[in-house]
């Protein structure tokens, strides 16, 4: 599934949640309880000579009228949000068509016309409004403005702790210290594994954290450990779609708690949280010796222990007398 099929599905299923997420003042000017979809809407002659179908508009009811480019209030209160999804990381691409696409669509339907953008490489401010400004010499012809959002400049933690769906599964492209991505993945699974959606809905949203979590090799191994392990184990077993599975009843608390902690807390304290959970997750109790020693331990010996957690039989493996 490429970035438009994935990111039109999603939107399509959770298109409330998004304009709510992230723009709740316009969401409370729609009712959102069901829009309607335009299908290939074809935008014929746009400024670099290409066809482009536009990635998605949708035709709602409005809960107050919306006045038009004259001052005039239309006589059904309708109006159209169109959203395109920019994968590239610049805005040079899109931001000339887009006053093309907004013309294509106010003449062809003669409804007000909310123009949205989803930048998935873009930062910018996160959350605002941009400009086009065609100019002829010095002289300002036309000034466009749309909404947008820039998906890296937003912070993940905050979005992972939300009561969003949508942006539990959408902060696997926001910004984060490197070293916190395999526990805030495991969180966003475990979160989304909670979640009152339905199966295909938790499955576009896992399946945006899975595509986009971004992990280095390092980083993966220790995602894929801390998964495997109880309440994870089942959401990720091979040749298996991520919403055909739920959490296990009766969460082993130490790993729950061991995540929460972990993204509150620095590197190390991270580590050592999960590697203590991962271990009383497998041996039950621990001695007060192997605490001892993994409080001695600096953050990059905790990676390498949990590392092994998963393929040792025993304790005494781990942590061998010295």
């Amino acid at each position: 599934m490429d970035h438009d099929q994935r990111f039109k599905a999603m939107l399509r299923e959770f298109f409330a949640d998004f304009l709510r997420l992230f723009f709740p003042e316009w969401a409370a000017r729609f009712d959102l309880s069901n829009p309607e979809w335009l299908e290939q809407e074809l935008l014929p002659n746009p400024p670099d000579g290409e066809r482009h179908v536009l990635d998605l508009v949708a035709k709602l009811r409005t809960t107050v009228p919306l006045t038009d480019e004259f001052g005039e209030t239309p006589d059904s209160w309708l109006a159209l949000v169109h959203v395109e999804i920019e994968a590239p990381d610049r805005t040079a691409r899109l931001k000339p068509r887009l006053p093309a696409y907004w013309f294509h669509l106010r003449d062809r339907h003669e409804l007000p016309v909310l123009p949205v953008v989803l930048y998935l490489q873009v930062g910018l401010d996160g959350v605002g409004v941009d400009t086009v400004v065609e100019r002829i010499a010095d002289f300002p012809v036309m000034t466009f403005q749309y909404l947008y959002v820039g998906l890296p400049s937003l912070d993940a933690v905050e979005y992972v702790r939300g009561d969003n769906w949508l942006g539990v599964a959408l902060a696997a492209l926001m910004n984060a210290p490197r070293d916190d991505w395999p526990l805030l993945g495991a969180e966003m699974l475990r979160r989304l594994a909670e979640a009152p959606v339905n199966d295909f809905q938790r499955y576009l949203l896992c399946d945006c954290v899975q595509a986009y979590l971004p992990l280095d090799d390092a980083g993966r191994k220790l995602f894929e450990n801390i998964t495997m392990a109880g309440p994870y184990s089942r959401l990720v077993a091979r040749n298996k779609t991520p919403y055909d599975f739920g959490l296990e009843e009766g969460i082993e608390k130490g790993i729950e708690k061991g995540i929460e902690k972990g993204i509150e807390k620095g590197a190390e304290k991270t580590a050592r949280d999960i590697a203590t959970a991962l271990l009383e997750s497998k041996f039950r109790t621990l001695p007060e010796s192997v605490i001892a020693r993994m409080q001695s331990m600096d953050a990059a010996r905790l990676r390498d222990l949990i590392l092994a957690i998963s393929s040792a039989a025993t304790l005494d493996e781990l942590f061998p007398a010295s």
